[in-house]
């Protein structure tokens, strides 16, 4: 894998600190559609289960089979290349939208009805959301008028610590794919975190070519811990309330057989344990997939998703 993913990842604090000195002021709308499709899907999803008033939906589904008769007042739309098909074809269904993207050159942010473009500032990139998915969840707090300078602060501080817990990870994951007969791996978070285990699901999927399944905690614990023996689950916990749960789910799979690998950030509370939580996954994709030889990260399709 190349080292300019590494450098993607290690630039994500340098960014953030950036986004958060040089963005203008802004507020984002409360009870509107917020669309986008993977990683601009999940950030707000993130932020649903803080208790903000959104309705984040999938650009793809709202379009086919949820779209009004006629044009709606207002939504927020996300797309970090500005050129995702599925995001574009919802722009003609507002009177108005507010544009969240890293190109604000590209299609998304130049529409007649755009009201406002938030810039994410987060620079070129590549590979795999890493710095983009940062600066989306740090525009979304900042539009809903939370503060997480500290968060950031402790990312800073701590960014060490994720690179070497992401290698940890990727040597555990390795170590088990080549001795054992892993048939599945699960990457599951509660809250907020849900879309913490989807994204990195996502792009661990997309790094490593390996199938890691993204999943909430609680609907895990609902059917699919009965594949427990000879998986492995990553769970992202933090201090929220399915903290006992989380521990208690996992002391039961592993009795039952799975490799099971935490990922906590206790310095923060819950909401803001979303920019800290995501991160060694990052360090994870780089590792493992250099670990399994893997040279490319898009192969069957680009990073940008244009449906023909």
């Amino acid at each position: 894998m190349s080292a300019k993913m590494l450098a993607e990842i290690n630039e994500i604090p340098v960014k953030a600190l950036e986004f958060l000195k040089e963005s203008p002021t802004y507020s984002l709308p409360l009870c509107v559609p917020y669309l986008g499709m993977g990683s601009s899907f999940f950030a707000p999803l993130a932020f649903k289960y803080m208790g903000i008033d959104i309705q984040p939906e999938m650009a793809s589904e709202f379009f086919n089979y949820l779209q009004p008769d006629d044009k709606l007042e207002n939504a927020v739309i996300l797309s970090q290349s500005g050129r995702s098909s599925e995001a574009l074809w919802c722009t003609d269904l507002f009177q108005n939208y507010v544009a969240v993207t890293n190109y604000t050159e590209n299609t998304l942010s130049t529409n007649p009805n755009v009201a406002q473009t938030i810039d994410l500032l987060a620079g070129d990139e590549q590979y795999s959301s890493s710095k983009t998915y940062v600066n989306t969840l740090l525009a979304l707090f900042k539009g809903f008028g939370m503060d997480c300078q500290k968060a950031v602060d402790v990312l800073v501080k701590n960014l060490p610590k994720y690179e070497k817990l992401g290698q940890r990870m990727a040597n555990e994951v390795f170590e088990l794919i080549s001795t054992k007969k892993i048939h599945g791996i699960y990457i599951i978070g509660s809250g907020p975190n849900i879309a913490t285990a989807y994204q990195a699901a996502l792009i661990m999927s997309e790094s490593t070519k390996l199938c890691f399944t993204g999943l909430p905690m609680a609907q895990y614990d609902h059917g699919p811990k009965e594949t427990a023996k000879e998986s492995i689950v990553i769970n992202v916990i933090s201090k929220g309330k399915s903290y006992e749960r989380s521990h208690k789910l996992t002391e039961k799979i592993s009795a039952s057989g799975a490799y099971v690998i935490t990922v906590e950030e206790p310095e923060v509370k819950e909401n803001f344990s979303i920019i800290h939580n995501m991160i060694p996954f990052n360090y994870m994709a780089y590792y493992l997939a250099e670990k399994l030889n893997i040279t490319e990260t898009f192969v069957v399709g680009g990073k940008v998703t244009e449906v023909l």
